[in-house]
């Protein structure tokens, strides 16, 4: 069951690459549209909050199709739209590119999570959510500086043109070696999925991703300006810290892949912690090489396990609708992604660069505190499941099995 676990982390390269390319064309695009980068900027909010909006019913509709018919569609969408976006005249056209695949990402982020669970079983499920978000990973170190090369060297259209190729072949090897893989046994109707937003251990659950994520990007989103004004690195030098920041990513995705597995809010936890380590600690040691680069690793690190974390924790918390579940995961960390950058910015004009690392450590503690909460509450509801149970009358057959035990 490892290929088509593969062909789904291969494919999530390319849809990732998709959404965030965006942010290293936006001068040349902004440009050639006719606009400035402020207005195109806002193809990014547009992008991440159709995400947000469509996600969880958009996935509880398709919970029930096949699949492998899912992901096939879900990958020519993406052909088609970054088509779109290679030709867009305008904004108004580009703006349909980028609204058109938001609409279709939760989808296939949360059904291939879903759907390597189903392979692997449950026991295995922050392992599978990694290999699958291993193309996310490897999107953020290699898709977004490669599509940024193309654009340099042959105009930023171009880049959307590679990806519109790799998306109708990725659709392409899907179709031919992806095995047919039924919806989920345990989707259940519309209906059905939407009472697990009844739960409040769920909600809870969504509260800290969007918290989490909340605090990671009121810093990251800033991270090329931070080492640009603070520690006065040219463009080339950001350029390679930023990519070396993703590449230790893969060891957070290992870490947090295996961790979630066993505790999942206590990985959150753990992980939040060492990512505010690495926050407060970059601004004083920005001058001092070795140290801030133990910093950075830090926060990459903790940061690219959270992604995972976060995912399969909140998946874990609602197995009876997994799917619907990672949607709303999915929805409350771009909430939080569009948040944070909010934050950031009003961080900066009122305090300037360097209180970031403060501002989203003061985040990342009010998600420690829902933390907390979500702990005592699973260890209640772990008890009340019990307690029935245990207030069982003993039957003739298990006194006698004791008798036997005892003798």
């Amino acid at each position: 069951m490892l290929l088509p676990i593969l062909l789904l982390s291969a494919a999530g390269f390319t849809i990732l690459t998709t959404e965030f390319i965006i942010i290293g064309l936006l001068p040349a695009m902004a440009r050639d549209l006719g606009v400035d980068v402020a207005q195109a900027g806002l193809l990014v909010t547009l992008f991440a909050f159709t995400v947000a909006a469509t996600g969880p019913f958009s996935t509880a509709l398709m919970a029930s199709l096949p699949r492998k018919r899912v992901f096939v569609a879900a990958l020519a969408i993406f052909g088609v739209a970054n088509a779109m976006a290679a030709w867009a005249p305008n904004v108004l056209v580009m703006g349909v590119a980028r609204f058109v695949p938001a609409l279709a990402l939760p989808v296939f982020w949360s059904l291939s999570s879903d759907t390597a669970i189903s392979l692997v079983g449950p026991a295995k499920a922050g392992r599978a959510v990694s290999m699958v978000a291993f193309g996310i990973v490897v999107a953020t170190v290699l898709g977004i500086p490669i599509g940024v090369l193309i654009a340099d060297a042959f105009g930023w259209r171009a880049a959307f043109v590679v990806l519109a190729v790799l998306s109708f072949a990725k659709a392409g090897l899907l179709q031919r070696y992806m095995p047919s893989v039924p919806s989920s046994a345990h989707a259940g109707s519309l209906s059905t999925q939407l009472r697990s937003l009844r739960d409040p251990l769920l909600v809870g659950h969504v509260l800290l991703s969007l918290l989490v994520f909340t605090g990671m990007f009121t810093a990251y989103t800033y991270l090329a300006d931070m080492l640009e004004r603070l520690a006065g690195f040219n463009g080339q030098v950001v350029g390679w810290s930023m990519m070396a920041f993703g590449a230790v990513g893969l060891i957070g995705n290992t870490l947090g892949g295996r961790m979630v597995d066993r505790s999942p809010i206590g990985a959150t936890a753990l992980f939040s912690v060492l990512m505010a380590a690495g926050l407060m600690a970059m601004v004083p040691l920005v001058h001092v090489p070795v140290g801030l680069a133990l910093a950075l690793a830090l926060w990459g690190i903790a940061q690219s396990a959270l992604f995972i974390v976060c995912h399969a924790r909140v998946m874990k918390a609602a197995p009876h609708a997994a799917a619907f579940a990672a949607s709303l995961n999915i929805s409350g960390a771009n909430i939080g992604i569009g948040v944070g950058a909010a934050l950031g910015g009003r961080i900066i004009d009122t305090y300037g660069l360097g209180a970031l690392g403060w501002a989203a450590t003061a985040v990342l503690a009010l998600a420690l505190v829902v933390a907390a909460w979500l702990m005592r509450g699973t260890r209640r509801a772990a008890a009340a499941r019990t307690a029935p149970a245990a207030r069982m009358p003993r039957t003739a057959a298990s006194e006698e099995t004791c008798v036997g035990a005892g003798d």
